[in-house]
């Protein structure tokens, strides 16, 4: 049996003859750049629910309903990021607690 790496992705590994050939497309995102985009996301939802809030507050143009709906956009889209923050935490310190 062949030493297969872990690989974080749901695809069927990949053979030696597939990666010779050239078959095998390697993915270019890896999993800080795909971190960094999902916060930028959120970062963006917070920036959009603020201008909205200001909009109500300062100029009497905005929909006080596009404002909730963007404040609850942005809240539920942190609460995810701090709960996947917490499984790569609880992730990490398993591994570190393994034995070799």
């Amino acid at each position: 049996m062949t030493n297969m790496p872990i690989r974080g992705d749901l695809m069927p590994p990949v053979s030696d003859i597939q990666r010779e050939n050239g078959e095998v497309r390697e993915d270019d995102g890896s999993f800080g750049k795909v971190l960094k985009s999902k916060i930028e996301e959120i970062n963006k939802l917070q920036l959009d629910a603020d201008s909205a809030i200001a909009k109500v507050e300062l100029s009497d143009s905005g929909s006080i309903h596009e404002a909730m709906i963007a404040l609850e956009k942005a809240s539920i889209s942190f609460k995810t990021m701090l709960q996947v923050r917490n499984k790569i935490l609880e992730a990490y310190q398993e591994v570190m607690r393994m034995q070799v």
